[in-house]
């Protein structure tokens, strides 16, 4: 722990995590979700596509982040939204044309920022050239082997060949009909039926999407986001697993099960990790894996596989303080232990919005989407914890990512019709999940204009509710204290401050207990976020550099926050020695 000049107005605790010298972008960058369908229309269909993306860049550009991610824009037919890919070296039509990807990389390089794509690897659309040459092809077949297929159990094969169930609901496996029409084997689907998983044991598997990632790289991505990346590798043998599993939180009984999280997975990240390692400008390969443990998820960011993988266990943690302080200093120590970044998120296109989660009773919790008839998040409490779970987020050392429409303080649509529901999710489960298209529901830039600006004809592949209005880009660009604003400033500050190279220590106020509020030292800076309690004064002295809401002064001119706000101070200039731990 750092030498301080006289007696600090806190206890400090011990140290999280050192500062680092290490400058590679990818350690430090805050990454930007879009998801091409609900992010801006340029033709008029009603669904978002690339031009309409290249048109907006402008707006990421001034908000102040460093790199773009977006989800699929891959030929598909659809099925879930473009993660059913039917060619993986082509844009689909709905979004465009190679050219119009090209012409988009170019401004966004043009405009500084750094471009991720998404790559879908364990599993293809059913109308994906390998599979229909598969239902053509005999059991036991080159064609088949590409995929899973297997015998059924029972009487004429009629049983799937394993008890395993899909993540979107009903059987994991659907049989098919061979060639001369029989009933035939099975294949196994973790998600839609029409989403048939790849069997990663075959050669002609890794070497396709080896030269998938070439054909992206040659056009001059800057990484890979990898779709479901401990799902690749299955266990021998396909044995029986009572367990479930679902999205985002991974295993619901702590075990992830023998279709996750295989050892075999990380062999195939070594080989793509020297794919990316023969091109130049560092590109890097990020991990969607939803596992059971900070230490599982660290192995996939171990030296010379992933360079990052989302923390879901950041994301998934209640509005409860004693859990937050934990869940930071275990993620900081298991990125540490493999010398690799943390990578903090709190939304993105799979889990409803933390503006909403946080306002509902059970503030955090991660319900499959919100309908009409479940509870209803409280708005304004929601929001207010948002700003505030952001505004730490921001401040923790490492990489950050923002789920489009964030920045605005969209939250879940929770009264969609469920006539308008597309996600497979609500069908798959009859109804039971709402799925997850509260959060994709398309973005609005201007208050007044059809469709809130999305589209030039007010067409929305999913409706707008009507509370979008206030939320539009127009009514909060340059207004003191809107959520655009917060957020602009406050990653001009975390660049300026260094806070993603920073280190970390745990601080305690006095007369604030850990159960109301998290205290953390970042290089300088004080990071206090308000759980809950009485409003906490901030020692004399400090000077308040941002704030999720409004903060007051009381009587001895100490500041003074509410339960649900962040704030960033600087404390009492006899106090500020820089830290000296550091790492390379």
């Amino acid at each position: 722990m750092d030498a301080l000049l006289d007696s600090p107005p806190w206890t400090s605790l011990f140290p999280v995590h050192p500062a680092t010298t290490d400058a590679r972008w990818w350690r430090t960058a805050v990454v930007y979700q879009v998801y091409p369908r609900s992010f801006a229309d340029s033709d008029g269909d009603g669904v978002g596509d690339l031009p309409g993306i290249t048109a907006r860049l402008d707006h990421l550009a001034a908000l102040g982040v460093d790199a773009v991610w977006l989800s699929p824009f891959y030929t598909s037919p659809q099925v879930d939204a473009g993660y059913d890919v039917a060619d993986h070296r082509a844009v689909d039509p709905v979004f465009g044309t190679l050219a119009d990807f090209d012409a988009m990389l170019a401004r966004a390089h043009a405009l500084g920022l750094r471009v991720i794509v998404d790559v879908v690897p364990n599993h293809t659309s059913d109308e994906h050239t390998w599979f229909r040459r598969a239902l053509a092809a005999p059991a036991g077949s080159p064609e088949r082997a590409r995929y899973v297929f297997r015998d059924g159990r029972g009487p004429g094969g009629s049983e799937p060949p394993n008890n395993w169930r899909s993540i979107f609901g009903g059987p994991a496996w659907t049989r098919v009909a061979e060639p001369d029409g029989a009933p035939g084997q099975w294949y196994l689907h973790l998600f839609d039926a029409r989403q048939p998983d790849l069997d990663w044991t075959n050669p002609e598997v890794r070497d396709e999407f080896e030269d998938v990632l070439r054909f992206w790289l040659d056009r001059g991505v800057d990484g890979f986001r990898v779709d479901v990346a401990h799902g690749l590798v299955k266990a021998d043998g396909l044995p029986d697993w009572d367990g479930t599993t679902a999205m985002v939180e991974g295993g619901a009984d702590g075990a992830t099960g023998p279709m996750f999280d295989q050892e075999g997975v990380h062999e195939i990240y070594r080989s793509w990790r020297a794919v990316l390692d023969s091109y130049p400008g560092d590109r890097v390969l990020v991990a969607e894996a939803w596992l059971d443990s900070l230490s599982r998820t660290a192995r996939y960011v171990r030296p010379g596989e992933m360079h990052q993988a989302f923390n879901f266990a950041y994301l998934t943690t209640p509005w409860d303080a004693d859990r937050n302080r934990q869940v930071i200093v275990d993620s900081l120590a298991a990125s540490d232990a493999v010398g690799a970044p943390t990578t903090w998120v709190l939304s993105n296109h799979d889990v409803v919005r933390h503006t909403s989660r946080l306002g509902l009773t059970d503030a955090g919790s991660l319900p499959k989407g919100i309908r009409a008839l479940d509870e209803q998040p409280d708005a304004e409490l929601g929001l207010r914890r948002a700003r505030a779970a952001t505004l730490q987020m921001l401040a923790l050392p490492g990489v950050a990512y923002l789920y489009q429409g964030e920045e605005l303080g969209l939250p879940e649509d929770t009264a969609m019709d469920d006539e308008a529901r597309q996600d497979p999710a609500w069908f798959r489960s009859g109804g039971f999940e709402a799925g997850r298209d509260g959060c994709r529901v398309p973005l609005p830039w201007s208050a007044a204009e059809p469709s809130h600006g999305f589209s030039p004809t007010g067409r929305s592949w999913l409706p707008q509710p009507p509370s979008f209005a206030r939320h539009a880009l127009d009514v909060q660009r340059g207004v003191p204290g809107s959520t655009y604003e917060l957020y602009r400033r406050a990653l001009a500050l975390r660049r300026h401050l260094q806070l993603a190279s920073g280190s970390l220590d745990l601080v305690e106020l006095p007369g604030v207990t850990t159960s109301e509020a998290v205290v953390l030292r970042n290089r300088e800076v004080l990071v206090v976020t308000v759980h809950r309690g009485a409003p906490v004064s901030l020692p004399a002295g400090c000077d308040l550099l941002i704030a999720s809401d409004e903060v007051v002064q009381d009587g001895a001119g100490s500041l003074v926050l509410v339960p649900g706000t962040t704030a960033w101070v600087l404390p009492p200039r006899a106090a500020r020695v820089p830290h000296a731990r550091t790492t390379g």
